[in-house]
């Protein structure tokens, strides 16, 4: 047996910031030398940051992340680090003929190991996922080598994120082959439980590799989705080890006691139980075992749950959209209401209560707790508020055009909108929606009203949902989260607990136009997130009337949700990236 010290760098790149993700590189690799490690390894696509869409169709692009690839290595030589092995993940491309339906220069989702100042062995992903978020059938062509770099006496074998959801291949190349550890990198998105789902499948491909795996996931907001991190090491039985915390940066450092690599060097191919094979490649860097030392006892961090997740998910997407984005502070409308009470509280968490700032635009029909709520939490958190009463406003619009009904409901939504675009204009600041899930699905909002904005913190997040996280927040205090610091809980109670309205006519109840939150969120769930079709709904025991109105209402609203902001995404199936339906499109459900 060899002692072998890993590092696995769960960090957050920025798309498109080859020259920044180079840097932190550089940064995170000193830190691991520090600690004594053996080996570093760096998340899926790291120098590009994940995922790029269709920067990968530039040439400019793919030279540019190679040539960063090659400097980055001589650049970790030249800081005295070039004998420390480094994985990380780049975008590449294939030696292959251009043909029809292949990407354009067939770029590769690529890894590579960095020692000695150059690059000393290269990789691609070989099970390329076109599911939910993913499309990279697009974006990449297949990788069919598998490199296994013997470092400090032991084996170790790259294989790349989807590599380990799919049957065959590179996990079925290395149990074949033979090694010691089986390093991953990923750029895994959040969603709700997937630490449960991903912990299990770890745990099963090391037992299937017959090795120790050591599986690192990328951290942070990008667009609509989130990564949690969440890295995980495991022994060749599928015992865990060691465990990274989740929605953090992290260097997690694990000594493992691995078999010594006796295999024979050089190039082989492998069937790898998928209809395809893969050639191994196997080297040997310079360095035999280590001399026998104390190991470093390892980290389990302990584990969130599924509202705390959810949370610090939110957060962390609203955080890395605003500063990756260059904004400085946000602006939202503020009612009174639970949705932007909620927004508001993930914003104050996520980049301060001092860049916060809310207006207050109570109309001829807001109630005296409305605005009295609103009023409590701006001095709870201690935000940056204004009042703007716009009845005036919108009866200047009334007395130039005849409204009546829900165009004039709507007139106020959109008179909102217009103020809050026009102070972000002003001030730079980014205009946060506060729309929530249950809404969008039924077009419950308004377009240009309650719908202008640039992000939308509670897009992916159903209302029922809302009230749960708002009374999650207010039950944990300064020393659970972020920069929010309050002795009072940050979401006045009248806002959990009263009856919520858009306050658009008088005693207007969303009740009035939807069946009660509980019921319509069950019913979204089965629809939206489960792609049940009306009869299936009905034999789940909705009622038929109701199933009929909601998928008539939730169909028909689909050219609303393609003009909303993005938003991060913490269900199976958001409105976005994942749901993709035509918005001309005659096909209705029927419950028969």
């Amino acid at each position: 047996m060899a002692q072998l010290r890993i590092a696995l760098a769960q960090t957050n790149p920025v798309v498109g910031d080859l020259a920044g993700n180079a840097e932190r590189l550089v940064e995170w690799t000193h830190r691991a030398a520090r600690e004594g490690a053996h080996l570093v390894v760096f998340t899926e696509m790291f120098l590009t940051g994940y995922p790029v869409e269709d920067l990968v169709l530039r040439s400019s692009f793919v030279d540019a992340s190679i040539a960063t690839l090659d400097a980055v290595a001589r650049r970790l030589a030249d800081e005295g680090l070039g004998e420390l092995p480094v994985v990380t993940g780049y975008v590449d491309r294939a030696d292959l003929e251009p043909r029809l339906g292949q990407p354009k220069g067939a770029p590769l989702d690529a890894v590579a190991v960095l020692h000695g100042g150059r690059v000393v062995a290269r990789s691609a992903k070989h099970h390329l996922p076109n599911y939910g978020v993913f499309d990279e059938y697009r974006y990449f062509v297949r990788g069919d080598r598998m490199p296994i770099v013997r470092v400090r006496g032991v084996d170790v074998a790259i294989a790349v994120c989807e590599d380990l959801w799919q049957d065959g291949g590179p996990v079925s190349a290395v149990a074949q082959a033979g090694a010691g550890l089986l390093v991953v990198p990923n750029a895994s998105p959040y969603e709700v439980e997937k630490d449960d789902v991903r912990l299990e499948l770890v745990e099963r491909r090391a037992r299937e590799a017959g090795c120790a795996l050591a599986y690192v996931n990328q951290v942070g907001g990008q667009d609509e989705l989130v990564f949690d991190g969440d890295s995980i090491v495991v022994d060749a039985s599928g015992a865990l080890i060691a465990r990274a915390s989740q929605f953090k940066e992290e260097l997690l450092v694990t000594d493992l006691d691995l078999p010594l690599g006796t295999g024979e060097l050089g190039e082989f191919p492998v069937n790898a139980q998928d209809g395809t094979t893969i050639t191994v490649e196997r080297l040997e860097l310079a360095g035999g075992p280590v001399e026998p030392y104390t190991p470093v006892p390892p980290v389990v961090a302990p584990r969130l749950d599924d509202l705390a997740e959810i949370y610090h998910a939110l957060v962390l997407g609203v955080r890395d959209y605003i500063t990756k984005n260059g904004f400085r502070s946000v602006i939202l409308g503020l009612s009174g209401g639970i949705d932007s009470a909620l927004a508001t509280t993930i914003a104050s968490d996520a980049i301060g209560p001092e860049r916060v700032h809310v207006v207050l635009m109570p109309s001829r029909y807001s109630s005296e707790h409305s605005v009295g709520d609103a009023e409590e939490l701006v001095r709870r958190q201690g935000i940056t508020a204004r009042t703007v009463p716009i009845a005036d406003i919108v009866t200047a619009f009334e007395k130039e055009v005849d409204l009546h009904g829900l165009a004039a409901e709507n007139l106020q939504a959109r008179v909102r909108g217009m103020l809050l675009m026009s102070l972000s204009n002003e001030h730079g600041h980014l205009v946060l929606t506060t729309g929530n899930k249950s809404e969008l699905a039924t077009g419950y909002s308004t377009l240009y009203g309650d719908s202008a904005g640039g992000f939308a913190p509670i897009k992916d997040v159903p209302k029922t949902l809302v009230w749960a996280l708002s009374t999650w927040r207010n039950a944990h205090g300064p020393d659970d989260f972020f920069l929010l610091r309050t002795d009072e809980p940050p979401i006045p109670e009248n806002s959990i607990t009263k009856e919520p309205s858009a306050e658009l006519r008088p005693d207007q109840r969303d009740t009035d136009s939807l069946p009660p939150y509980d019921v319509l969120d069950r019913l979204l769930d089965e629809y939206v997130e489960k792609d049940l079709g009306a009869p299936e709904l009905v034999a789940a025991g909705h009622d038929s009337e109701l199933v009929s109105r909601i998928i008539r209402l939730v169909d028909i609203a689909e050219y609303k949700r393609r003009q909303y902001p993005p938003g991060p995404k913490i269900t199976p199936k958001n409105f976005g990236r994942d749901r993709r339906l035509p918005i001309t499109n005659r096909w209705r459900e029927t419950t028969h």
